[in-house]
């Protein structure tokens, strides 16, 4: 499996002992975080899965599996398989609907002491509406994260297009009474990611996710055929960094609500560097497949970096970026 820490930066990752730091402690859009790291959206199922692995009031936050108006199978199998440098996923968003999520894994959620962000993915505006009014009359979520960029599925990908965008995300941002915030995750499958930035902090949303996975495609030389069944997937991990870190840039270079970094985090440095190119907090994914208690590892680690730095919070790294004159 992937590294957690490998080469030098092993070297630089010193672990904090505590696992709450007030170098750590920030907020996102009005919503106070432990830490700045949180569990990606598809990575930490709803979270209450993980409850005897990892002590979820340690980590700063998790954003939920995708959920949708109603029940999804999901793709068919396989639909994961691991690179040399990342993972390939065509899960498909299967989820048990918002209605069951509510239901059935809302109240022990609400009773963490960590901000839980809901994920929500629709093939249309009326469905994204519709899933956001459902959770809207719910309690114990601190705010939603709008999934309009996911590859793995055949219905229309709103990220790619900025009048679609705007019209779901002031969409949804009208349905939502409870004031609390919207983050929507933009695709890195574009050629441009500044307009459609632009277009959706123009349209109501209070912070950005960059980014999702890109699309690709494994292949079994022997039999021919691709190793996901559905063919093309999206990669994640250690592969995508580098161009996770330019898109972070290039977006906070293009708006004044926050963003928030995503995109093979595997150690505190990969989080500092995040924060510096502009994001305000990250998430934290494919290390969760490995390594479960990546987000509060990563915390203490990026801590232990803070502490080096002798910078008083993480705060202090947004946007620091300097390029050679």
């Amino acid at each position: 499996m992937l590294p957690a820490v490998s080469g030098a930066t092993a070297i630089l990752c010193k672990v904090s002992p505590a696992h709450e730091s007030s170098r750590l402690s920030t907020t996102l859009c009005g919503i106070p975080l432990k830490t700045p790291v949180l569990a990606s959206a598809g990575t930490y199922g709803y979270g209450v899965e993980l409850a005897d692995l990892v002590d979820l009031s340690s980590i700063g936050g998790l954003v939920t599996k995708g959920l949708s108006k109603e029940p999804m199978a999901g793709n068919a199998a396989p639909r994961l398989y691991e690179t040399s440098s990342g993972m390939l996923n065509s899960v498909g968003l299967q989820n048990i609907g918002v209605r069951a999520f509510i239901q059935d894994k809302l109240p022990a959620l609400r009773q963490l002491p960590t901000a839980v962000f809901a994920n929500v993915f629709a093939y249309s505006v009326e469905d994204y509406v519709a899933v956001v009014k459902e959770l809207e009359d719910a309690e114990g979520l601190a705010g939603y994260e709008l999934n309009v960029s996911c590859p793995n599925t055949t219905g229309m990908i709103f990220a790619h297009d900025v009048a679609l965008l705007c019209e779901v995300v002031a969409a949804v941002k009208r349905a939502i009474k409870t004031k609390r915030p919207l983050l929507v995750k933009l695709s890195p499958n574009v050629t441009r990611i500044q307009p459609l930035a632009m277009a959706a902090a123009d349209s109501g949303a209070d912070a950005l996710s960059v980014m999702n996975t890109l699309v690709g495609l494994a292949i079994d030389a022997q039999s021919r055929r691709p190793r996901v069944a559905k063919g093309f997937a999206g990669l994640s991990g250690p592969a995508i960094k580098p161009l996770a870190l330019r898109l972070v840039y290039e977006v906070a270079q293009v708006v004044k609500i926050p963003v928030v970094g995503v995109g093979g985090i595997a150690n505190g440095i990969d989080a500092a560097e995040f924060m510096i190119a502009g994001a305000s907090a990250v998430q934290v994914g494919t290390a969760n497949f490995w390594d479960p208690q990546s987000p509060a590892r990563i915390a203490r680690e990026l801590d232990g970096f803070l502490r080096e730095q002798n910078l008083p919070n993480a705060s202090h790294l947004t946007g620091t970026l300097e390029f050679p004159k």
